[in-house]
């Protein structure tokens, strides 16, 4: 059996990271995890193949080897799949699609022979059968959520990690809370469920075996949504790495709560944790309340912000406009917290209601659902009716892009987290792509750009000043351009 692994196309979005790869000469973020976890769970003799579009486009030669086609994908992938679905069965080529997508779409059958809805885990025997019976079902839909003890390591061979920034691993799925807007509780249940150290260590080595030195994304939606067994975790990567000399530097999603513990953060820090992602989403405590998000209302968000940079950690941030209990000076709020929280790349987005949420339901109920949507925050179609005029929303929000993403404010925000960063013990492994990084950011943005001047300034600031953590600057230099083009397109959209 010839299996042929199909990924699509990132589109533009802050996750995709398309403005910065180029610094560094890669073609993608991060690899299909997905995908290369299902490849590993297929018969050891069937041949497998693994086409990733966002690295390489999809050719005629690889339809025609194959015997059938699985794709993977997000709500935001849906226009790509569906046309790549029509591209497999045009050629007779079976087709089976699951992911995130396949709990999104309804529509989805009418273009697959088969759909997984679900984690796949406990389904890929039957679906096996199934295909080599030659009589795939419609529907496959996982009537249980997994334990991940004998999930497998993915499928590593099926890629060149050169092509991507950084290296992904799951270690658990689901989340404790229940934000309204959101579908990983839906999808992965509010549970979490945990990989074993052992199978952890077992990923690592294989990274390390395949040569990786750099960055791991642990891509749970909240990877310390189980604090006891992220503490039974954490000792093993922290002497797994010093163990190895600390080749791995990672980041990763998690709750505000994290910054109540000290002993995590802590413990975050010795395993050589640099970033992570959290949802702050608002600074108003009505639109927190509105949201379910009640986890962020206990506390200073400014405080647990800056408690989480003390101990090395860099704060990514998702922001969302668009709530029901947004005041009107909403917009002047986002940004005042932005710049006060020292948080360089705040994700801001429009308010997006996922199909299969408890927003989606209760919007629906209330009439206010105009579609499914596109899966992206950044798009200015909205799916819903706000309770704002959305031409007020769809302006209030592109004000916020363009002044938190002003270079001037971005530099000054990057340096104001910088003052309060305390370095990792560890240095970075520097590979010749971040050298490269910072000639074509030297010339793209020192030399070519308009905003020039502000860019050099913010450079000899941090080399004066923070030396030790120049790498970072740099770093934050690059990815800020990735920010400013989007808001660049997003200002100039219809």
């Amino acid at each position: 059996m010839n299996v042929l692994m199909i990924y699509p196309e990132f589109p533009d979005t802050y996750w995709s990271f398309k403005h910065a790869l180029p610094f560094e000469g890669k073609k993608s973020a991060y690899p299909p995890l997905g995908l290369l976890t299902v490849a590993a769970m297929l018969p050891s003799d069937w041949n497998k193949r693994l086409v990733d579009i966002n690295v390489r486009p999809l050719k005629g030669a690889d339809l025609l080897w194959a015997d059938v086609a699985m794709l993977s994908g997000m709500l935001i992938h849906k226009h790509e799949i569906v046309q790549i679905l029509k591209r497999c069965r045009s050629r007779g080529l079976r087709t089976i699609v699951g992911g995130p997508i396949a709990s999104s779409v309804e529509e989805l059958p009418q273009h697959a022979d088969a759909v997984v809805a679900g984690e796949a885990d406990e389904l890929m025997p039957e679906l096996v059968r199934d295909l080599k019976g030659g009589n795939l079902k419609p529907f496959y839909h996982a009537a249980t959520l997994p334990g991940l003890d004998h999930t497998p390591p993915p499928d590593l061979s099926l890629i060149n990690p050169r092509h991507y920034s950084a290296m992904a691993i799951q270690y658990s799925r689901g989340c404790p809370f229940n934000c309204e807007f959101c579908d990983i509780i839906e999808i992965y249940g509010r549970k979490p469920r945990t990989k074993s150290p052992a199978q952890v260590q077992a990923e690592l080595d294989q990274l390390y075996d395949r040569r990786w030195r750099g960055s791991v994304f642990i891509v749970d939606d909240n990877f310390i949504g189980n604090k006891r067994k992220v503490k039974e975790l954490l000792p093993c990567l922290a002497e797994w790495n010093q163990r190895h000399h600390h080749p791995f530097a990672f980041f990763t999603e998690a709750s505000v709560n994290l910054a109540d513990d000290p002993e995590l953060l802590h413990m975050m820090k010795e395993a050589n944790f640099t970033r992570v992602f959290m949802g702050i989403e608002t600074p108003v405590e009505e639109s927190l309340k509105e949201a379910h998000k009640l986890q962020n209302t206990r506390k200073n968000l400014l405080e647990s912000v800056r408690r989480v940079q003390s101990y090395g950690l860099e704060v990514m941030a998702g922001f969302i406009v668009g709530f029901d209990n947004d005041p009107e000076d909403i917009f002047e709020r986002q940004v005042r917290f932005i710049q006060e929280s020292a948080i360089p790349l705040a994700m801001v987005g429009l308010l997006l209601a996922l199909p299969n949420t408890q927003l989606f339901r209760r919007l629906k109920k209330e009439g206010r659902i105009l579609n499914e949507g596109h899966g992206d925050n950044m798009n200015l179609r909205l799916n819903f009716i706000p309770k704002m005029d959305p031409q007020r929303l769809v302006q209030g929000y592109r004000e916020i892009l363009k002044r938190i993403y002003d270079p001037e404010a971005y530099y000054e925000r990057v340096l104001r987290f910088l003052d309060r960063y305390t370095h990792p013990n560890h240095h970075r492994h520097l590979a010749f792509s971040d050298y490269l990084a910072v000639a074509r950011s030297i010339v793209k943005q020192g030399i070519l750009s308009e905003s020039r001047r502000s860019y050099w300034r913010f450079l000899g600031t941090a080399a004066l000043r923070y030396r030790k953590c120049f790498d970072t600057a740099m770093t934050l230099a690059v990815m800020g351009y990735h920010f400013q083009t989007l808001t660049r397109m997003v200002c100039e959209a219809e």
